[in-house]
């Protein structure tokens, strides 16, 4: 191999390494770097509203197509963490979700597709560590080359970010706290 053959490569990861940075998540849900009471359950010994949380991202890597949005606790106490708040095939038009979008009585944009978080149920699951536990909330936000991807009826959220990985272009991330 000689020096010819290494520089476009490089080249190729400097651009999305530039292009990875610039990729933002943000949330207006939030007090000090913690999710407040309005967006813990309303079950479980939990007393939230089950507001799903506002969520905007900025900075996408160029050919965005489409969009997945995850909310997860890698700290539930399951051996396998909690998925929250699953979304796929968000256009690549829309570069937030409202504050309650996924709530009852919210709007999803069109063509969205809402999969079953680990409560089961499609939508926004709210957040209930046990207490005296702080656990760790990473928002996520995949970037895509394709306009939406083709989901079996009952997908699964690792299934789905196994669909992410040939298909994305970046992520983004953003880590909230939340305990009771």
């Amino acid at each position: 191999m000689n020096i010819k053959s290494l520089i476009v490569p490089m080249a190729a990861l400097s651009i999305a390494a530039a292009q990875a940075a610039d990729f933002k998540v943000a949330s207006t849900s939030q007090v000090n770097g913690s999710f407040p009471p309005a967006q813990f359950a309303n079950a479980m010994g939990c007393t939230g509203k089950n507001l799903s949380p506002q969520i905007s991202w900025q900075g996408a890597p160029q050919g965005t197509k489409s969009y997945v949005v995850t909310v997860y606790d890698p700290d539930a106490p399951t051996g396998s963490g909690w998925w929250h708040w699953v979304v796929a095939n968000i256009p690549a038009t829309v570069t937030e979700l409202k504050e309650g979008a996924a709530s009852d009585g919210g709007a999803m944009p069109q063509g969205v597709v809402s999969v079953r978080g680990d409560n089961g149920m499609p939508g926004y699951a709210g957040l209930c560590p046990p207490a005296g536990q702080t656990h760790n909330y990473v928002i996520t936000v995949h970037a895509l080359k394709v306009e939406k991807l083709d989901l079996p009826p009952h997908v699964t959220p690792a299934m789905l970010g196994f669909m992410t990985l040939g298909t994305g272009l970046g992520k983004a991330t953003l880590t909230l706290k939340g305990s009771r």
